[in-house]
């Protein structure tokens, strides 16, 4: 087997290129329905395409909504190995600020508290993130506190781009045909809406989209997005009597309909939930948003029916068309896209053991581009990128769990894979 010599040039490449990614404003627009649905998308692909270009990747290509296509090719003599693909997406969350991101480099990381910003005292702490324990004497990137990281998913763009790079670089490690695929919007769960499946031209492929080291996911949530809106009266408040109907006060009492202990907060493992993302409302119109989570099919089709029902029941008492709801599906739990097809799973395992990495086989609780994918004829399982605390200012991700991470990429590609 081929040593895979990660030196620390390497390592600064991995992290340079991690750096540069993240400080390229790129967050996605839940109200937008163009693709990509935000303009400063555009920043990183047009980046990300030169970038490979230059690398030297052929049939280098990025298509009117800003998917990215590129390849490594076969250094195998009458290669019969099937096409494996690698995928990340280069969006990040509009759960927190994305804009103006100010990454910061804690070498041999002591296990203490680590103060991000002087200025609002803002800290990442063990205290409060137990697994900050397990990087120490570790390379952390955290923010400044004002933004969050964007590891999801520019970990998974840096960790794919370099191991194509040091594929290059290595000719001594034979490899099949490699595919790279890179999507907008996958935080709002259209990353693969327009993914080009037959031009992508991989058998299989792996997202590089999970969090802590060893995960490996083909388990994922059935997923929707619900808006409910509802309708309100405005009138001056001195002649308000008998007349106003304030939908701010109605989508309180709405909100109170849900079930309480179905949240976010409140479940784990295979439990679902109704997570209300965010709240919009003045005197006359307020607007929900929900994300709808079960792995389920059953309890999946139900809690979608639970929600539209209780805009029923919201209806009957305060007035029919007082309350509407639209609902989109957004994702499949791809599980049962993988019977027959445990070699890719295997396939996976083996590359992180080979690594020296104790794989963690999960279900996600949330998705990838690749539940979607898997559905469209391109199975997709997910495999981690190192982030933590993902969306939001506590976000950090450890350099060498990045390494680890090319490593694998690396030892899939050159797995003898016909069989």
């Amino acid at each position: 087997m081929t040593t895979i010599d990660f030196n620390l040039d390497w390592k600064l490449k991995l992290q340079n290129r991690f750096i540069n990614y993240v400080k390229i404003y790129s967050t996605s627009d839940p109200e937008s329905e163009s693709t990509p649905s935000s303009p400063q998308q555009w920043d990183i692909a047009n980046y990300i395409f030169e970038e490979l270009k230059t690398l030297g990747l052929s049939d280098v290509s990025m298509d009117e909504h800003g998917y990215i296509y590129a390849y490594v090719p076969s250094n195998i003599p009458n290669d019969d190995e099937p096409v494996v693909g690698f995928i990340a997406h280069y969006d990040t969350s509009p759960d927190f600020n994305g804009k103006d991101v100010k990454p910061q480099i804690w070498d041999d990381y002591d296990g203490k508290d680590l103060l991000l910003n002087k200025e609002t005292g803002f800290t990442l702490s063990p205290a409060k993130f137990e697994t900050l324990k397990d990087y120490v004497g570790k390379t952390l990137i955290t923010t400044d506190g004002t933004s969050l990281l964007g590891a999801d998913d520019k970990a998974g763009l840096a960790e794919i781009v370099t191991a194509a790079e040091y594929l290059l670089a290595h000719p001594d490690i034979k490899h099949g045909r490699i595919a790279i695929g890179f999507t907008p919007d996958e935080e709002i769960g259209r990353g693969a809406h327009k993914f080009d499946v037959e031009k992508f031209g991989a058998e299989w492929a792996y997202t590089m989209d999970g969090s802590e080291v060893g995960e490996l996911e083909y388990e994922n949530f059935n997923a929707a997005g619900a808006v409910v809106k509802i309708h309100g009266l405005s009138v001056h408040p001195g002649y308000a009597y008998g007349k106003m109907v304030n939908s701010a006060l109605l989508a309180a009492e709405f909100i109170q309909m849900l079930p309480e202990n179905e949240t976010p907060g409140t479940t784990q493992g295979f439990e679902g939930f109704y997570h209300l993302m965010e709240v919009k409302a003045d005197i006359s119109e307020a607007k929900l948003q929900y994300i709808i989570r079960d792995h389920d099919n059953e309890k999946f089709e139900a809690r979608k029916k639970y929600i539209t029902d209780q805009v029923s029941e919201f209806n009957k008492k305060f007035g029919e068309g007082t309350a509407e709801i639209e609902i989109k599906e957004q994702y499949r739990n791809m599980k049962q896209q993988f019977e027959g097809k445990m070699n890719i799973i295997d396939i996976a395992e083996q590359a992180l053991k080979d690594a020296n990495i104790e794989p963690k086989i999960k279900a996600i609780r949330g998705g990838t581009d690749g539940a979607q994918l898997s559905y469209m004829g391109l199975p997709c399982p997910n495999i981690f990128a190192g982030g933590i605390n993902f969306h939001g200012p506590y976000e950090y991700v450890c350099l060498e769990s990045m390494e680890k991470a090319v490593k694998v990429i690396v030892n899939i590609a050159k797995a003898t894979k016909k069989k």
